[in-house]
């Protein structure tokens, strides 16, 4: 899904659908009251990650009802499905994240491996290494995918090995704020976002939600999280590459 940033002085939707509405932290799932939802997408419509714009006095639309939106320069509507594919009016393309950044991750001892997947710049895929327990005794597979609107659109990472973690669902979807639309800035480096990831990872965190059960199992019962989290890793996860040298 696709959020951009809409364009100073706009007046109408652009085909957008259905907004998702996003939480205090930046996970799906959760509205937020007193706001209005942007979904952006082309004119063939478009499922939108809403954007929230706080209008006083308003509640998020009906599931599944008309969307409305607003900023400066006027509101709009649209309604739609399917995955946003071009950017609102104003908002042009942006390159892919430069190679040096690719060359900068590489050279960080948080990940291995790390590649363009299928010769494809705005996806990479890689091994995160975990430097705590209950992670520490395997390495994760991931996918770093990039908007075609990058940097205006943040990054999506994904977790392709099973983690026992409150903070990653069964799909691998990952709450991370610092890639959320509240929370974004354009300037962010790939590699401070596979930093922030690997931190959310090797420290758990019950306020970073997307499994309920597993966040109140490591509030609860931290000791029986920890034990099943690591089982959980020996189980599923890849071994970790060899030191250097060795």
């Amino acid at each position: 899904m696709v959020v951009v940033p809409a364009p100073s002085g706009a007046s109408t939707g652009v085909g957008g659908g259905r907004g998702v509405r996003i939480s205090g932290c930046g996970c799906p799932g959760t509205g937020v009251r007193g706001s209005r939802y942007w979904g952006a997408g082309d004119a063939g419509g478009g499922a939108g990650v809403g954007v929230p714009v706080p209008v006083r006095g308003t509640a998020p639309p009906a599931r599944g009802g008309a969307l409305r939106f607003r900023f400066p320069g006027g509101d709009g509507s649209a309604t739609g499905r399917g995955l946003a594919a071009t950017p609102p009016r104003g908002v042009s393309r942006v390159a892919a994240p430069p190679a040096e950044e690719l060359e900068e991750a590489r050279r960080w001892g948080g990940a291995c491996e790390l590649r363009p997947l299928e010769g494809d710049v705005l996806r990479w895929g890689g091994l995160l290494l975990p430097n705590n327990p209950p992670y520490n005794v395997g390495a994760f597979r991931f996918e770093l995918t990039f908007s075609p609107h990058h940097p205006l659109v943040p990054p999506r990472a994904t977790l392709c090995t099973s983690i026992y973690h409150p903070s990653v669902d069964p799909d691998g979807r990952v709450c991370q704020p610092l890639t959320s639309a509240q929370h974004w800035v354009p300037t962010t480096r790939a590699i401070q976002v596979l930093q922030d990831l690997l931190l959310l990872l090797d420290s758990p965190d019950p306020q970073r939600v997307l499994r309920q059960d597993l966040a109140r199992e490591l509030q609860d019962q931290p000791e029986v999280f920890h034990r099943r989290a690591e089982e959980h890793t020996r189980r599923y996860a890849e071994r970790r590459p060899d030191p250097p040298g060795l």
